[in-house]
Protein backbone atom coordinates (compact mmCIF):
# COMPACT_ATOMS: atom_id res chain seq x y z
CA UNK A 1 0.00 0.00 0.00
CA UNK A 2 2.85 2.55 -0.45
CA UNK A 3 2.65 2.73 -4.01
CA UNK A 4 -0.94 3.97 -3.27
CA UNK A 5 0.24 6.22 -0.23
CA UNK A 6 3.28 8.07 -2.59
CA UNK A 7 0.41 8.39 -5.32
CA UNK A 8 -2.09 10.01 -3.57
CA UNK A 9 0.43 12.55 -1.99
CA UNK A 10 1.62 13.31 -5.51
CA UNK A 11 -1.87 13.65 -6.79
CA UNK A 12 -2.86 15.96 -4.21
CA UNK A 13 0.52 18.01 -4.24
CA UNK A 14 -0.62 18.60 -7.89
CA UNK A 15 -3.32 20.42 -6.93
CA UNK A 16 -1.61 21.94 -3.81
CA UNK A 17 1.53 23.39 -6.51
CA UNK A 18 -1.52 25.10 -8.78
CA UNK A 19 -2.97 26.57 -5.84
CA UNK A 20 0.54 28.12 -4.41
CA UNK A 21 1.07 29.22 -8.09
CA UNK A 22 -1.86 31.19 -8.01
CA UNK A 23 -1.47 32.75 -4.89
CA UNK A 24 2.15 34.31 -5.61
CA UNK A 25 0.65 35.51 -8.70
CA UNK A 26 2.37 33.09 -11.31
CA UNK A 27 0.33 32.51 -14.38
CA UNK A 28 -1.45 28.99 -13.81
CA UNK A 29 -1.69 28.35 -17.80
CA UNK A 30 1.93 28.89 -18.01
CA UNK A 31 2.92 26.28 -15.58
CA UNK A 32 0.37 24.11 -17.25
CA UNK A 33 2.28 23.71 -20.23
CA UNK A 34 5.44 23.56 -18.56
CA UNK A 35 4.07 20.17 -16.99
CA UNK A 36 4.62 18.04 -20.22
CA UNK A 37 8.04 18.48 -21.19
CA UNK A 38 9.11 17.01 -17.48
CA UNK A 39 6.02 14.28 -18.11
CA UNK A 40 7.50 13.47 -21.58
CA UNK A 41 11.39 13.30 -20.08
CA UNK A 42 10.35 11.33 -17.52
CA UNK A 43 8.16 8.77 -19.51
CA UNK A 44 10.82 8.23 -22.02
CA UNK A 45 13.62 7.72 -19.24
CA UNK A 46 11.92 5.59 -16.34
CA UNK A 47 9.26 3.67 -18.52
CA UNK A 48 11.29 3.23 -21.71
CA UNK A 49 8.60 3.54 -24.39
CA UNK A 50 8.85 0.70 -27.04
CA UNK A 51 9.02 3.76 -29.93
CA UNK A 52 10.93 1.37 -32.52
CA UNK A 53 8.77 -2.11 -32.47
CA UNK A 54 5.38 0.32 -33.12
CA UNK A 55 2.97 -0.20 -35.83
CA UNK A 56 2.60 3.64 -37.16
CA UNK A 57 -0.55 2.49 -38.64
CA UNK A 58 -2.22 0.34 -36.48
CA UNK A 59 -2.21 3.51 -34.17
CA UNK A 60 -5.37 5.21 -33.53
CA UNK A 61 -4.22 8.80 -33.45
CA UNK A 62 -7.95 10.09 -33.42
CA UNK A 63 -8.17 8.62 -29.71
CA UNK A 64 -4.36 10.01 -29.31
CA UNK A 65 -5.19 13.69 -30.72
CA UNK A 66 -8.45 13.94 -28.84
CA UNK A 67 -6.42 13.17 -25.39
CA UNK A 68 -3.81 15.06 -26.61
CA UNK A 69 -6.58 18.36 -26.70
CA UNK A 70 -8.47 17.51 -23.51
CA UNK A 71 -5.35 16.82 -21.51
CA UNK A 72 -3.75 20.51 -21.06
CA UNK A 73 -7.64 21.87 -21.30
CA UNK A 74 -8.53 20.17 -18.67
CA UNK A 75 -5.63 21.06 -16.48
CA UNK A 76 -6.71 24.69 -17.52
CA UNK A 77 -10.08 23.46 -16.04
CA UNK A 78 -8.74 22.08 -13.04
CA UNK A 79 -7.00 25.20 -12.09
CA UNK A 80 -10.05 27.58 -12.20
CA UNK A 81 -11.82 25.23 -10.26
CA UNK A 82 -9.28 25.26 -7.30
CA UNK A 83 -9.01 29.15 -7.98
CA UNK A 84 -12.82 29.52 -7.78
CA UNK A 85 -14.10 26.54 -5.78
CA UNK A 86 -11.33 25.53 -3.71
CA UNK A 87 -8.79 22.57 -3.59
CA UNK A 88 -11.58 19.92 -1.28
CA UNK A 89 -14.16 20.60 -4.07
CA UNK A 90 -11.91 20.25 -7.08
CA UNK A 91 -10.54 17.13 -5.74
CA UNK A 92 -13.98 15.89 -4.99
CA UNK A 93 -14.92 16.36 -8.44
CA UNK A 94 -11.72 14.92 -10.26
CA UNK A 95 -11.93 11.48 -8.37
CA UNK A 96 -15.73 11.13 -8.54
CA UNK A 97 -15.22 11.67 -12.00
CA UNK A 98 -14.87 7.40 -12.52
CA UNK A 99 -18.81 7.49 -12.60
CA UNK A 100 -18.52 8.87 -15.92
CA UNK A 101 -17.33 5.68 -17.88
CA UNK A 102 -19.46 3.36 -15.45
CA UNK A 103 -22.43 5.31 -16.78
CA UNK A 104 -20.77 5.06 -20.70
CA UNK A 105 -19.94 1.81 -20.33
CA UNK A 106 -24.04 1.12 -19.59
CA UNK A 107 -25.72 3.41 -22.04
CA UNK A 108 -23.03 3.75 -24.97
CA UNK A 109 -21.27 0.12 -24.75
CA UNK A 110 -24.57 -2.00 -23.16
CA UNK A 111 -22.73 -3.25 -20.48
CA UNK A 112 -24.75 -4.53 -17.63
CA UNK A 113 -23.80 -2.89 -14.42
CA UNK A 114 -24.16 -4.24 -10.77
CA UNK A 115 -26.72 -3.31 -8.82
CA UNK A 116 -23.57 -1.92 -6.42
CA UNK A 117 -22.21 0.21 -8.99
CA UNK A 118 -25.54 2.04 -9.92
CA UNK A 119 -26.17 2.70 -6.24
CA UNK A 120 -22.76 4.03 -6.09
CA UNK A 121 -22.94 6.02 -8.93
CA UNK A 122 -26.46 7.41 -7.38
CA UNK A 123 -24.46 8.16 -4.25
CA UNK A 124 -21.97 9.72 -6.26
CA UNK A 125 -23.98 12.31 -7.89
CA UNK A 126 -25.86 13.44 -4.62
CA UNK A 127 -22.14 13.57 -3.51
CA UNK A 128 -21.21 15.94 -6.09
CA UNK A 129 -24.30 18.30 -5.98
CA UNK A 130 -23.15 18.11 -1.87
CA UNK A 131 -20.25 19.12 -2.59
CA UNK A 132 -20.47 22.10 -5.17
CA UNK A 133 -20.81 25.78 -3.58
CA UNK A 134 -23.89 26.16 -4.45
CA UNK A 135 -25.75 30.22 -3.07
CA UNK A 136 -28.87 30.50 -1.44
CA UNK A 137 -29.38 33.70 -3.94
CA UNK A 138 -27.49 34.34 -6.84
CA UNK A 139 -27.27 37.62 -8.99
CA UNK A 140 -27.57 37.48 -12.84
CA UNK A 141 -26.10 34.60 -14.08
CA UNK A 142 -22.70 35.97 -16.42
CA UNK A 143 -19.76 34.03 -17.15
CA UNK A 144 -18.03 36.69 -15.13
CA UNK A 145 -19.71 35.89 -11.95
CA UNK A 146 -17.59 34.27 -9.14
CA UNK A 147 -20.38 32.22 -7.93
CA UNK A 148 -21.45 30.55 -11.33
CA UNK A 149 -17.85 29.43 -11.71
CA UNK A 150 -17.84 28.35 -8.15
CA UNK A 151 -20.59 26.24 -9.65
CA UNK A 152 -19.62 25.40 -13.14
CA UNK A 153 -16.27 24.46 -12.56
CA UNK A 154 -16.25 21.27 -10.71
CA UNK A 155 -19.06 20.20 -13.08
CA UNK A 156 -16.50 20.82 -16.12
CA UNK A 157 -13.89 18.88 -14.33
CA UNK A 158 -15.97 15.99 -13.20
CA UNK A 159 -17.37 15.96 -16.82
CA UNK A 160 -13.99 16.49 -18.34
CA UNK A 161 -12.01 14.09 -16.69
CA UNK A 162 -14.75 11.05 -16.79
CA UNK A 163 -14.59 11.76 -20.73
CA UNK A 164 -10.48 11.28 -20.49
CA UNK A 165 -10.72 8.06 -18.42
CA UNK A 166 -13.08 6.40 -21.21
CA UNK A 167 -10.82 7.90 -23.78
CA UNK A 168 -7.48 5.86 -21.89
CA UNK A 169 -9.71 2.94 -21.71
CA UNK A 170 -10.05 2.90 -25.34
CA UNK A 171 -6.47 3.47 -26.08
CA UNK A 172 -6.00 0.41 -23.59
CA UNK A 173 -7.99 -1.95 -25.92
CA UNK A 174 -5.63 -1.55 -28.28
CA UNK A 175 -3.79 -4.50 -26.85
CA UNK A 176 -0.82 -4.86 -30.11
CA UNK A 177 0.05 -0.90 -29.51
CA UNK A 178 2.13 -0.98 -25.44
CA UNK A 179 0.03 1.14 -23.10
CA UNK A 180 3.50 2.77 -22.29
CA UNK A 181 4.56 3.58 -25.78
CA UNK A 182 1.04 4.99 -26.17
CA UNK A 183 1.32 7.14 -23.17
CA UNK A 184 4.52 8.48 -24.58
CA UNK A 185 3.13 9.77 -28.14
CA UNK A 186 0.04 11.31 -25.96
CA UNK A 187 2.27 13.26 -23.85
CA UNK A 188 4.38 14.53 -26.64
CA UNK A 189 1.48 15.49 -28.91
CA UNK A 190 0.16 17.35 -25.52
CA UNK A 191 3.54 19.50 -25.00
CA UNK A 192 3.57 19.87 -28.71
CA UNK A 193 0.20 21.66 -28.53
CA UNK A 194 0.63 23.04 -24.65
CA UNK A 195 3.96 25.00 -26.49
CA UNK A 196 1.95 26.01 -29.06
CA UNK A 197 -0.56 27.93 -26.35
CA UNK A 198 2.57 29.29 -24.83
CA UNK A 199 2.97 30.78 -28.19
CA UNK A 200 -0.86 32.62 -28.12
CA UNK A 201 -0.45 33.80 -24.36
CA UNK A 202 2.94 35.39 -25.00
CA UNK A 203 2.29 36.98 -28.94
CA UNK A 204 -1.33 37.41 -28.68
CA UNK A 205 -2.87 37.62 -25.17
CA UNK A 206 0.81 39.93 -24.13
CA UNK A 207 1.89 38.18 -21.52
CA UNK A 208 5.34 38.31 -20.17
CA UNK A 209 7.10 34.96 -19.89
CA UNK A 210 7.46 33.68 -16.56
CA UNK A 211 10.37 32.01 -15.42
CA UNK A 212 8.81 30.96 -12.13
CA UNK A 213 5.57 29.50 -14.33
CA UNK A 214 8.40 26.95 -15.92
CA UNK A 215 10.11 26.17 -12.49
CA UNK A 216 6.17 25.18 -11.33
CA UNK A 217 5.62 23.54 -14.04
CA UNK A 218 8.69 21.58 -14.25
CA UNK A 219 8.05 20.53 -10.64
CA UNK A 220 4.41 19.94 -11.32
CA UNK A 221 5.49 17.23 -14.44
CA UNK A 222 7.61 15.80 -11.70
CA UNK A 223 4.41 14.75 -9.71
CA UNK A 224 2.13 14.28 -12.20
CA UNK A 225 4.23 11.78 -13.42
CA UNK A 226 5.11 10.02 -9.96
CA UNK A 227 1.24 10.16 -9.49
CA UNK A 228 0.74 7.49 -12.32
CA UNK A 229 4.15 5.68 -11.98
CA UNK A 230 2.94 4.68 -7.89
CA UNK A 231 -0.21 3.77 -9.28
CA UNK A 232 0.72 1.84 -12.12
CA UNK A 233 3.47 0.42 -9.68
CA UNK A 234 0.22 -0.48 -6.92
CA UNK A 235 -1.87 -2.24 -9.34
CA UNK A 236 1.16 -4.70 -10.39
CA UNK A 237 1.98 -5.38 -6.67
CA UNK A 238 -1.38 -5.90 -6.08
CA UNK A 239 -2.30 -7.57 -8.98
CA UNK A 240 -4.96 -9.71 -7.25
CA UNK A 241 -6.95 -6.82 -5.35
CA UNK A 242 -7.38 -3.82 -8.16
CA UNK A 243 -10.53 -2.79 -6.03
CA UNK A 244 -7.99 -2.19 -2.94
CA UNK A 245 -5.86 0.24 -5.14
CA UNK A 246 -8.80 1.49 -6.58
CA UNK A 247 -10.73 2.62 -3.21
CA UNK A 248 -7.50 3.40 -1.27
CA UNK A 249 -6.68 6.11 -4.12
CA UNK A 250 -9.77 7.73 -4.44
CA UNK A 251 -10.58 7.44 -0.55
CA UNK A 252 -6.76 8.78 0.08
CA UNK A 253 -6.79 11.94 -2.51
CA UNK A 254 -10.37 12.78 -1.29
CA UNK A 255 -9.38 12.84 2.34
CA UNK A 256 -6.23 14.19 1.67
CA UNK A 257 -7.86 16.13 -0.27
CA UNK A 258 -10.26 17.71 2.42
CA UNK A 259 -7.59 18.13 5.16
CA UNK A 260 -5.29 20.22 3.04
CA UNK A 261 -7.78 22.38 1.65
CA UNK A 262 -8.97 22.94 5.16
CA UNK A 263 -6.17 22.98 7.42
CA UNK A 264 -3.75 24.35 5.28
CA UNK A 265 -5.48 26.98 3.23
CA UNK A 266 -8.52 27.55 5.42
CA UNK A 267 -10.91 27.30 2.53
CA UNK A 268 -14.28 27.46 4.08
CA UNK A 269 -16.99 24.57 3.48
CA UNK A 270 -20.72 24.38 4.62
CA UNK A 271 -22.39 21.20 6.19
CA UNK A 272 -23.88 20.57 2.91
CA UNK A 273 -20.09 20.06 1.90
CA UNK A 274 -18.92 18.25 4.58
CA UNK A 275 -21.71 15.88 3.56
CA UNK A 276 -20.24 15.56 -0.03
CA UNK A 277 -17.24 14.38 1.10
CA UNK A 278 -18.64 12.11 3.54
CA UNK A 279 -21.06 10.94 0.48
CA UNK A 280 -17.90 10.82 -1.78
CA UNK A 281 -15.86 8.35 0.12
CA UNK A 282 -19.10 5.97 0.82
CA UNK A 283 -19.64 6.32 -3.12
CA UNK A 284 -16.20 5.03 -3.61
CA UNK A 285 -16.80 2.21 -0.92
CA UNK A 286 -20.02 1.03 -2.85
CA UNK A 287 -18.16 0.92 -6.09
CA UNK A 288 -15.37 -1.29 -4.91
CA UNK A 289 -17.38 -3.51 -3.17
CA UNK A 290 -17.92 -7.29 -4.96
Amino acid sequence: MIYVLISVICSVTVAVLLKLAKQHGVETKQVIVWNYPMAVALTYFILRPEIKEISWDALPFPLYVALAVLLPGMFVFIALSIRYSGLVKTEVAQRLSLFIPLLAAFFLFHEKLQGNKLLGIGVGLLAIICSIGWRKSLPTVTLSNTGYKNSVYPLLVFIGMGIIDILFKQVALHVTIPYVSSMFIIFVMAMLIAFALLGYFIFVEKQNFSGKAAVYGLILGAFNFCNILFYMKAHRALPENPSVVFTGMNIGVISLGALVGVLFFKERLSWLNYLGIVLSIVSVLIIAYQ
